[in-house]
Protein backbone atom coordinates (compact mmCIF):
# COMPACT_ATOMS: atom_id res chain seq x y z
CA UNK A 1 0.00 0.00 0.00
CA UNK A 2 2.71 2.40 0.51
CA UNK A 3 4.61 1.67 -2.25
CA UNK A 4 2.09 2.19 -3.99
CA UNK A 5 1.17 5.52 -2.62
CA UNK A 6 4.68 6.43 -3.53
CA UNK A 7 4.34 5.35 -7.10
CA UNK A 8 0.91 7.92 -7.28
CA UNK A 9 2.84 10.34 -5.75
CA UNK A 10 5.70 10.31 -7.65
CA UNK A 11 4.08 10.00 -10.82
CA UNK A 12 2.16 13.16 -10.56
CA UNK A 13 5.09 15.43 -9.69
CA UNK A 14 7.24 13.68 -12.53
CA UNK A 15 3.43 14.75 -14.52
CA UNK A 16 3.39 17.95 -13.46
CA UNK A 17 7.37 18.73 -13.67
CA UNK A 18 7.44 17.69 -17.21
CA UNK A 19 4.12 19.58 -18.19
CA UNK A 20 5.59 22.79 -16.75
CA UNK A 21 8.79 22.53 -18.46
CA UNK A 22 7.04 21.63 -21.91
CA UNK A 23 5.23 24.69 -21.38
CA UNK A 24 8.53 26.83 -20.91
CA UNK A 25 10.46 25.00 -23.54
CA UNK A 26 7.53 26.08 -26.50
CA UNK A 27 7.42 29.64 -25.50
CA UNK A 28 11.49 29.38 -25.47
CA UNK A 29 11.15 27.67 -29.12
CA UNK A 30 8.41 30.33 -30.38
CA UNK A 31 10.65 33.37 -29.38
CA UNK A 32 13.42 31.62 -31.36
CA UNK A 33 14.06 33.36 -34.92
CA UNK A 34 13.61 30.29 -37.79
CA UNK A 35 16.91 28.89 -38.38
CA UNK A 36 19.04 30.37 -36.01
CA UNK A 37 21.84 28.52 -34.47
CA UNK A 38 20.50 29.03 -31.23
CA UNK A 39 17.43 27.31 -31.93
CA UNK A 40 18.90 24.40 -33.62
CA UNK A 41 20.91 23.53 -29.64
CA UNK A 42 18.29 25.05 -27.42
CA UNK A 43 15.93 21.46 -27.79
CA UNK A 44 19.32 20.01 -26.31
CA UNK A 45 20.70 22.13 -23.55
CA UNK A 46 17.06 22.83 -22.26
CA UNK A 47 16.26 19.19 -21.99
CA UNK A 48 19.47 18.21 -20.40
CA UNK A 49 18.96 20.97 -17.89
CA UNK A 50 15.37 19.52 -17.09
CA UNK A 51 16.87 15.76 -16.74
CA UNK A 52 19.58 16.72 -14.64
CA UNK A 53 17.88 16.70 -11.32
CA UNK A 54 15.68 13.09 -12.04
CA UNK A 55 18.97 11.63 -13.39
CA UNK A 56 21.08 12.93 -10.87
CA UNK A 57 18.42 11.48 -7.94
CA UNK A 58 18.02 8.24 -9.78
CA UNK A 59 22.02 7.64 -10.07
CA UNK A 60 22.99 8.50 -6.05
CA UNK A 61 20.45 4.87 -5.54
CA UNK A 62 22.45 3.37 -7.20
CA UNK A 63 26.20 5.24 -7.48
CA UNK A 64 26.89 8.09 -4.79
CA UNK A 65 29.67 9.56 -6.71
CA UNK A 66 31.01 13.00 -8.13
CA UNK A 67 28.91 11.96 -10.93
CA UNK A 68 25.76 11.82 -9.25
CA UNK A 69 26.75 15.24 -6.98
CA UNK A 70 27.23 17.25 -10.61
CA UNK A 71 24.01 16.27 -11.87
CA UNK A 72 22.16 16.77 -8.33
CA UNK A 73 23.48 20.37 -8.33
CA UNK A 74 23.18 21.37 -11.83
CA UNK A 75 19.32 19.97 -11.40
CA UNK A 76 18.63 21.57 -8.43
CA UNK A 77 19.65 24.99 -9.34
CA UNK A 78 17.32 24.51 -12.58
CA UNK A 79 14.36 23.66 -9.83
CA UNK A 80 14.62 26.99 -9.51
CA UNK A 81 14.94 28.61 -12.81
CA UNK A 82 12.03 26.72 -13.94
CA UNK A 83 10.20 28.57 -11.04
CA UNK A 84 11.42 31.98 -12.33
CA UNK A 85 11.19 30.86 -15.86
CA UNK A 86 7.43 29.76 -15.21
CA UNK A 87 6.35 32.80 -13.83
CA UNK A 88 7.80 34.99 -16.77
CA UNK A 89 6.30 32.74 -19.23
CA UNK A 90 2.58 33.51 -17.53
CA UNK A 91 3.30 37.11 -17.25
CA UNK A 92 4.03 37.26 -21.40
CA UNK A 93 1.01 35.18 -21.96
CA UNK A 94 -1.54 37.24 -19.93
CA UNK A 95 0.01 40.32 -21.50
CA UNK A 96 -0.56 38.82 -25.20
CA UNK A 97 -4.41 37.88 -23.45
CA UNK A 98 -4.98 41.45 -22.84
CA UNK A 99 -3.75 42.49 -26.08
CA UNK A 100 -5.49 40.04 -27.98
CA UNK A 101 -9.03 40.89 -25.81
CA UNK A 102 -7.61 44.94 -25.95
CA UNK A 103 -4.89 45.76 -28.29
CA UNK A 104 -2.62 48.17 -26.72
CA UNK A 105 0.68 47.04 -27.77
CA UNK A 106 2.86 50.22 -29.16
CA UNK A 107 3.52 50.29 -33.02
CA UNK A 108 7.24 49.62 -32.64
CA UNK A 109 6.51 46.49 -31.04
CA UNK A 110 3.64 45.70 -33.60
CA UNK A 111 6.16 46.14 -36.46
CA UNK A 112 9.10 44.63 -34.96
CA UNK A 113 7.48 41.51 -32.66
CA UNK A 114 9.89 39.18 -34.01
CA UNK A 115 12.67 41.00 -32.42
CA UNK A 116 11.01 42.28 -29.53
CA UNK A 117 10.59 38.26 -28.40
CA UNK A 118 14.23 37.80 -29.12
CA UNK A 119 15.10 40.54 -26.53
CA UNK A 120 12.49 39.07 -24.33
CA UNK A 121 14.13 35.63 -24.37
CA UNK A 122 17.71 37.18 -23.76
CA UNK A 123 16.00 39.75 -21.39
CA UNK A 124 14.34 36.73 -19.37
CA UNK A 125 17.24 34.54 -19.23
CA UNK A 126 19.41 37.29 -18.27
CA UNK A 127 17.44 38.60 -15.42
CA UNK A 128 16.33 34.70 -13.96
CA UNK A 129 20.25 33.35 -14.27
CA UNK A 130 21.27 37.09 -11.99
CA UNK A 131 18.14 35.83 -9.40
CA UNK A 132 19.09 32.15 -9.21
CA UNK A 133 23.19 33.87 -8.59
CA UNK A 134 22.28 36.25 -6.09
CA UNK A 135 20.34 33.82 -3.93
CA UNK A 136 22.82 30.86 -4.07
CA UNK A 137 25.01 33.43 -2.30
CA UNK A 138 22.47 34.21 -0.11
CA UNK A 139 22.39 30.73 0.81
CA UNK A 140 25.59 30.66 2.10
CA UNK A 141 25.38 33.60 4.23
CA UNK A 142 23.18 32.96 6.76
CA UNK A 143 22.22 35.65 9.51
CA UNK A 144 22.08 35.39 13.58
CA UNK A 145 18.45 36.95 14.42
CA UNK A 146 18.04 38.11 18.30
CA UNK A 147 14.76 37.19 19.74
CA UNK A 148 13.91 37.83 23.66
CA UNK A 149 10.94 35.56 25.07
CA UNK A 150 9.91 36.46 29.21
CA UNK A 151 8.27 34.09 30.49
CA UNK A 152 5.99 34.49 34.28
CA UNK A 153 6.74 31.16 35.46
CA UNK A 154 9.85 30.82 37.19
CA UNK A 155 12.36 28.60 36.07
CA UNK A 156 13.48 27.41 40.08
CA UNK A 157 16.50 29.25 40.61
CA UNK A 158 17.24 29.98 36.50
CA UNK A 159 16.90 33.27 35.48
CA UNK A 160 17.89 33.42 31.67
CA UNK A 161 18.23 31.10 29.12
CA UNK A 162 20.84 31.54 26.51
CA UNK A 163 19.90 29.63 23.67
CA UNK A 164 19.99 28.91 19.78
CA UNK A 165 17.18 27.37 17.40
CA UNK A 166 18.12 25.66 14.10
CA UNK A 167 15.78 24.35 11.85
CA UNK A 168 16.12 22.80 8.45
CA UNK A 169 19.90 22.36 7.93
CA UNK A 170 19.04 19.48 5.75
CA UNK A 171 23.00 17.98 5.36
CA UNK A 172 23.34 16.07 2.23
CA UNK A 173 24.74 16.78 -1.16
CA UNK A 174 23.66 20.29 -0.96
CA UNK A 175 24.39 21.21 2.07
CA UNK A 176 27.74 19.92 3.11
CA UNK A 177 30.71 19.63 5.40
CA UNK A 178 32.00 22.56 4.52
CA UNK A 179 28.89 24.70 4.50
CA UNK A 180 27.79 23.41 7.83
CA UNK A 181 30.88 23.76 9.87
CA UNK A 182 31.00 27.88 9.31
CA UNK A 183 27.14 27.29 10.32
CA UNK A 184 28.43 25.67 13.12
CA UNK A 185 31.41 28.03 14.14
CA UNK A 186 28.81 30.64 13.97
CA UNK A 187 26.36 29.06 16.48
CA UNK A 188 30.08 28.37 18.86
CA UNK A 189 30.65 32.21 18.71
CA UNK A 190 27.28 33.08 20.24
CA UNK A 191 27.88 30.31 23.34
CA UNK A 192 24.82 29.19 23.91
CA UNK A 193 23.53 27.49 27.10
CA UNK A 194 21.44 25.08 25.34
CA UNK A 195 21.02 24.44 21.44
CA UNK A 196 17.58 23.33 20.14
CA UNK A 197 16.83 21.49 16.27
CA UNK A 198 13.85 21.96 14.82
CA UNK A 199 13.33 19.08 12.45
CA UNK A 200 14.81 18.40 8.61
CA UNK A 201 18.93 18.07 9.91
CA UNK A 202 19.24 15.60 7.42
CA UNK A 203 18.30 15.63 3.42
CA UNK A 204 16.61 12.53 3.34
CA UNK A 205 19.28 10.16 2.33
CA UNK A 206 21.52 9.10 4.66
CA UNK A 207 24.57 8.51 2.49
CA UNK A 208 25.97 11.27 1.49
CA UNK A 209 26.20 12.66 5.01
CA UNK A 210 28.22 9.21 5.76
CA UNK A 211 30.32 9.76 2.95
CA UNK A 212 31.61 13.31 4.03
CA UNK A 213 31.28 12.20 7.59
CA UNK A 214 29.42 15.10 8.73
CA UNK A 215 28.85 13.47 12.06
CA UNK A 216 32.28 14.56 13.18
CA UNK A 217 31.19 18.54 12.50
CA UNK A 218 27.53 17.52 14.24
CA UNK A 219 29.68 16.95 17.53
CA UNK A 220 31.27 20.23 17.36
CA UNK A 221 27.82 21.57 18.29
CA UNK A 222 27.91 22.07 21.94
CA UNK A 223 25.96 23.64 24.87
CA UNK A 224 26.33 22.65 28.75
CA UNK A 225 22.44 21.95 28.61
CA UNK A 226 22.92 20.02 25.62
CA UNK A 227 22.11 19.98 22.35
CA UNK A 228 17.75 18.85 21.93
CA UNK A 229 16.58 18.12 18.30
CA UNK A 230 13.31 16.23 17.01
CA UNK A 231 12.74 14.74 13.51
CA UNK A 232 11.13 15.96 11.01
CA UNK A 233 9.47 14.71 7.96
CA UNK A 234 12.95 14.24 5.56
CA UNK A 235 14.30 12.37 8.40
CA UNK A 236 11.23 10.01 7.69
CA UNK A 237 11.58 10.33 4.33
CA UNK A 238 14.99 9.24 4.19
CA UNK A 239 14.62 5.87 6.86
CA UNK A 240 13.62 7.35 10.45
CA UNK A 241 15.52 4.67 12.93
CA UNK A 242 18.83 5.35 10.77
CA UNK A 243 18.48 8.95 10.93
CA UNK A 244 17.71 8.87 14.74
CA UNK A 245 21.15 6.05 15.56
CA UNK A 246 23.37 8.35 13.26
CA UNK A 247 22.25 11.94 15.03
CA UNK A 248 21.96 10.22 18.39
CA UNK A 249 25.51 8.76 18.26
CA UNK A 250 26.80 11.80 17.05
CA UNK A 251 25.86 13.97 20.11
CA UNK A 252 22.63 14.93 19.93
CA UNK A 253 19.84 14.40 22.15
CA UNK A 254 16.92 13.03 20.43
CA UNK A 255 13.49 13.73 21.66
CA UNK A 256 10.83 11.24 20.17
CA UNK A 257 7.08 11.65 21.75
CA UNK A 258 8.54 12.56 25.29
CA UNK A 259 9.55 14.59 27.83
CA UNK A 260 13.00 15.68 29.21
CA UNK A 261 13.14 17.75 32.44
CA UNK A 262 16.51 20.54 32.15
CA UNK A 263 18.83 21.18 35.38
CA UNK A 264 15.03 20.85 37.39
CA UNK A 265 14.16 24.36 35.88
CA UNK A 266 11.96 23.38 32.63
CA UNK A 267 10.85 20.95 30.36
CA UNK A 268 11.51 20.17 26.86
CA UNK A 269 8.44 18.34 25.03
CA UNK A 270 9.67 16.99 21.59
CA UNK A 271 7.02 15.50 19.01
CA UNK A 272 6.97 12.97 16.20
CA UNK A 273 7.05 14.52 12.85
CA UNK A 274 3.10 15.04 12.05
CA UNK A 275 4.32 12.46 9.02
CA UNK A 276 5.26 9.90 10.81
CA UNK A 277 2.13 7.76 10.28
CA UNK A 278 2.61 8.52 6.34
CA UNK A 279 6.02 7.05 6.74
CA UNK A 280 5.68 4.72 9.46
CA UNK A 281 1.72 4.04 9.69
CA UNK A 282 2.17 4.68 12.97
CA UNK A 283 0.75 8.04 15.09
CA UNK A 284 2.19 9.91 16.55
CA UNK A 285 1.53 10.50 20.86
CA UNK A 286 -1.57 12.65 20.87
CA UNK A 287 0.13 16.29 22.70
CA UNK A 288 -2.35 16.35 25.40
CA UNK A 289 -0.73 13.09 26.51
CA UNK A 290 2.66 14.57 26.30
CA UNK A 291 2.04 17.84 28.28
CA UNK A 292 0.37 15.82 31.09
CA UNK A 293 3.97 14.06 31.57
CA UNK A 294 5.32 18.04 32.49
CA UNK A 295 4.87 19.63 35.54
CA UNK A 296 2.82 22.45 34.34
CA UNK A 297 4.58 24.82 37.27
CA UNK A 298 7.42 24.90 35.19
CA UNK A 299 7.83 26.60 32.16
CA UNK A 300 7.14 24.23 29.15
CA UNK A 301 9.20 24.23 25.80
CA UNK A 302 7.99 22.23 22.73
CA UNK A 303 10.36 21.27 19.63
CA UNK A 304 7.90 20.27 16.54
CA UNK A 305 8.99 20.88 12.83
CA UNK A 306 5.66 21.81 11.71
CA UNK A 307 3.57 24.61 13.09
CA UNK A 308 0.35 23.23 12.98
CA UNK A 309 -2.30 23.28 15.41
CA UNK A 310 -0.46 26.26 17.31
CA UNK A 311 -4.17 26.99 19.17
CA UNK A 312 -4.11 23.70 19.88
CA UNK A 313 -0.74 24.11 21.95
CA UNK A 314 -1.51 27.06 23.73
CA UNK A 315 -4.59 25.85 24.94
CA UNK A 316 -2.69 22.91 26.40
CA UNK A 317 -0.44 25.66 28.41
CA UNK A 318 2.98 24.99 26.54
CA UNK A 319 5.01 27.95 26.93
CA UNK A 320 7.37 28.41 23.88
CA UNK A 321 6.87 26.65 20.86
CA UNK A 322 9.40 26.14 18.25
CA UNK A 323 9.37 25.04 14.77
CA UNK A 324 10.65 25.27 11.13
CA UNK A 325 9.47 23.12 8.15
CA UNK A 326 7.84 25.88 5.98
CA UNK A 327 11.18 27.84 4.75
CA UNK A 328 8.55 30.42 4.46
CA UNK A 329 8.27 29.73 0.62
CA UNK A 330 12.52 29.35 0.41
CA UNK A 331 11.49 30.38 -3.23
CA UNK A 332 9.48 33.91 -3.28
CA UNK A 333 6.71 34.10 -4.07
CA UNK A 334 5.69 30.93 -2.64
CA UNK A 335 5.95 32.83 0.71
CA UNK A 336 2.36 33.63 -0.08
CA UNK A 337 1.33 29.76 -0.20
CA UNK A 338 2.67 29.06 3.38
CA UNK A 339 1.81 31.98 4.44
CA UNK A 340 -1.69 30.79 4.13
CA UNK A 341 -1.51 27.52 4.95
CA UNK A 342 -0.04 28.20 8.57
CA UNK A 343 -0.72 30.55 11.12
CA UNK A 344 3.09 31.31 11.40
CA UNK A 345 4.52 31.14 8.15
CA UNK A 346 7.38 32.79 9.39
CA UNK A 347 8.91 34.60 12.47
CA UNK A 348 7.45 35.19 15.75
CA UNK A 349 3.39 35.76 17.64
CA UNK A 350 2.35 34.83 20.45
CA UNK A 351 -1.07 32.36 20.52
CA UNK A 352 -2.96 33.26 23.80
CA UNK A 353 -0.32 33.13 26.43
CA UNK A 354 2.41 30.92 23.92
CA UNK A 355 5.20 31.99 22.51
CA UNK A 356 5.55 30.32 19.14
CA UNK A 357 8.72 31.12 16.66
CA UNK A 358 8.67 29.46 13.61
CA UNK A 359 12.24 29.41 11.59
CA UNK A 360 12.61 29.64 7.87
CA UNK A 361 15.75 27.55 8.52
CA UNK A 362 19.07 27.70 7.78
CA UNK A 363 19.44 25.26 4.80
CA UNK A 364 17.93 24.82 1.92
CA UNK A 365 15.34 21.97 0.26
CA UNK A 366 16.08 21.10 -3.76
CA UNK A 367 17.07 24.46 -5.24
CA UNK A 368 20.63 25.56 -3.35
CA UNK A 369 18.66 29.12 -3.63
CA UNK A 370 16.92 31.86 -1.09
CA UNK A 371 14.72 34.46 -2.88
CA UNK A 372 13.18 36.87 -0.54
CA UNK A 373 13.94 35.70 2.73
CA UNK A 374 17.35 34.92 4.62
CA UNK A 375 19.28 31.55 6.23
CA UNK A 376 18.50 32.18 9.80
CA UNK A 377 20.41 31.08 13.07
CA UNK A 378 18.17 32.46 15.71
CA UNK A 379 19.55 33.41 19.30
CA UNK A 380 17.02 33.07 21.88
CA UNK A 381 17.18 34.92 25.24
CA UNK A 382 14.59 33.44 27.28
CA UNK A 383 14.08 35.16 30.67
CA UNK A 384 12.05 33.26 33.41
CA UNK A 385 10.26 34.50 36.13
CA UNK A 386 9.35 38.29 34.58
CA UNK A 387 6.09 38.62 34.30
Amino acid sequence: MRKMAFLIFYTIVLTVYGVVNYYIYTRGMQALPAGSVIKGWFPYVFWGFVATYVAGRTLENFYLSAGSDLLVWIGSFWLAAMLYFFLAVVIVDLLRLINYLVPYYPRFVVANFDQVKLWLFYGVTGVVLVTIIAGHINTRNPVVRNLEINLAKNGNGLTELNAVLMSDIHLGTLIGNGHFEKIVNKVSKLNPDIIFLAGDILDEDLEPVLRQNIGETLRELKAPLGVFAVMGNHEYIGGADPAYEYLKSHGLIMIRDSVVKVKDSFYIIGREDRDKKRFSGRERKPLKELVGMADPRYPLILLDHQPYYLEEAAKLGVDVQFSGHTHHGQLWPLNFITSAIYTISYGYGKIGNMHAYVSNGVGTWGPPVRVGNRPEIVNVKIRFGDG
